[in-house]
This record gives structure tokens, sequence and C-alpha cells, in this order.
């Protein structure tokens, strides 16, 4: 089945990234698969959790937040915040990303510190919770090791590395990294979560009013082990690239990545 960008299937989307879209945090990322973009940030808060402290818990603790801004879709999506609260999507993917994350920080490492993550979508075509989680932790990783810079840590907390993807079946056909189009044609949806070591952080999947066949799932895994990899090596990439001395980012490096889309 040919697919709409003209992808083999198991091929990922164009993957693009931005460093330090967001001067104030202490490690984001503007991250795109290919017409998906999400901006995913990392904020180091120096206090942990009320109920930390009453139960005597040491270490720190990380929370994600996720949410869809207005125009990520096309027709203008209300915000969250206007309903008086996340709505059920968004609060399963944001304990998605923060139960993946945790599943590879050490929270003891962190201090009495919490780490907040917040991914925003700018713009939907499939996938937004997996580019979100692979590009959360570009920003957590580059956090980390400039607490290291500064002294305010002495150890990595970040025992490795995670990233995700989706796969499904397409007209019986195994397909890597759906854009939308691909993911509302689907029979069966999953999303994987892998470390940088193939192990598993979290795979979700269901048949879509279909089932499917133990085959179809072992191909399922075999794609999102192929694409997780070339997602881990451009998330090394991403964070040597943030380590060194400051470069030319910023508004003209936001052009150019806009421009090339």
């Amino acid at each position: 089945m040919p697919r709409t960008d003209g992808r083999t299937p198991d091929q990922l989307r164009k993957i693009d990234y931005v460093l330090d879209v967001a001067p104030h945090a202490a490690g984001s990322v503007l991250i795109a698969f290919g017409n998906t973009r999400v901006i995913c940030t990392a904020c180091i808060n120096e206090e942990v959790p009320r109920w930390m402290k009453v139960q005597n818990v040491k270490g720190g603790w990380l929370t994600a937040e996720y949410s869809m801004l207005p125009y990520s879709t096309l027709e203008r999506k209300d915000r969250e915040s206007s309903r008086g609260r996340p709505d059920g999507r968004s609060t399963e993917i944001q304990r998605l990303i923060g139960r993946s994350l945790r599943a590879v920080v050490d929270l003891e490492k962190l201090g009495a510190r919490t780490l907040c993550v917040d991914c925003d979508v700018l713009q939907a075509d499939g996938g937004t919770r997996t580019a979100a989680i692979t590009g959360a932790c570009i920003a957590v990783a580059v956090a980390f090791n400039r607490l290291l810079e500064k002294g305010k840590i002495t150890q990595q907390p970040l025992k490795k590395k995670i990233a995700a993807v989706s796969v499904g079946i397409v007209k019986g056909e195994t397909l890597l990294d759906l854009c939308y189009t691909e993911d509302a044609a689907a029979d069966v949806d999953s999303n994987i979560v892998l470390t940088e070591h193939g192990e598993f952080v979290e795979i979700q999947g269901s048949g879509e009013e279909a089932t499917f066949t133990e085959a179809q799932l072992h191909s399922m895994l075999e794609y999102g082990r192929k694409g997780i990899k070339e997602l881990i090596a451009i998330q090394d990439a991403a964070i040597t690239s943030a380590m060194k001395p400051a470069q030319s980012k910023d508004l003209q490096n936001l052009a150019s990545f806009f421009g090339k889309r």
C-alpha cells in the first residue's frame, strides 16, 4: 500500500529539532515528527511536593503536563483552562509521559527538587504522544547535564534514554510512525516506548473494531524497535549539540526550521 508521503512501511517521518526554544527552561526542544510539532521543556523547582515532605520520601520528583494548543488542529480546539480541567485524553497522555520518564530517572540523584516537564503541541498530525516522549527525554537530558555543569548535582540522574514511536496495521500492512490519515484508517494502533538498550517501558495497543494476530504484534514490535533505534541516535546528536558553546539558535534557527517544512 503506497503511503501518502511516499515512505516505505518501516520508515520514520522526517525528524527535525531546534534546541533551547524556551530560554527560561533548564532544557527545551521543539521536535517535529513530520508535520507533528511539539515544544518540550524541562524546568527545575528547588522543592518537592508536600506529600513527599509529609511521608519523608527522599530524593526528588518528576511530573509531566501535556496540552494541545488551540491552533494545533484543523478546527480550533478550546483551551483546557476554559473548561476548568484537562480532558481524559490529555490526562492519560501526561501520565504516560511522566511514567515513562520516571522509569529511567534516579530521583534520589536529583536531590530535593521537582523536575517539571511540559509538552505543548503546536501542530498535530498523528503521534503527538510519541513525539512528546522523545522530545521530553532530550529536554530532560539537557537539563540534567546543565545541573551537573553548575555543580548543583554530582551524579547523572538519567539512567538511560527513552524514545517512543507509533506503529499500526493499516489495510493489513504494518506501518511505522503513523501520520493522522494513516492513524484514522488503522485497524490496529499501538504506541511503543523503549529504552536505548531496547528494554520495554510501555506498550499501548488495541484493535480499532478489529483484531490482530501474534504475527502482526511481532511485526509491530520489530518496526518499533527499528524506529526507536533511529530516534535514539537523533537524541544523542541533539544532547551533544546542546552542550557545545553557544551557537546561533533561537529565532534564526526557528525560521529555518519552519521554512524547510
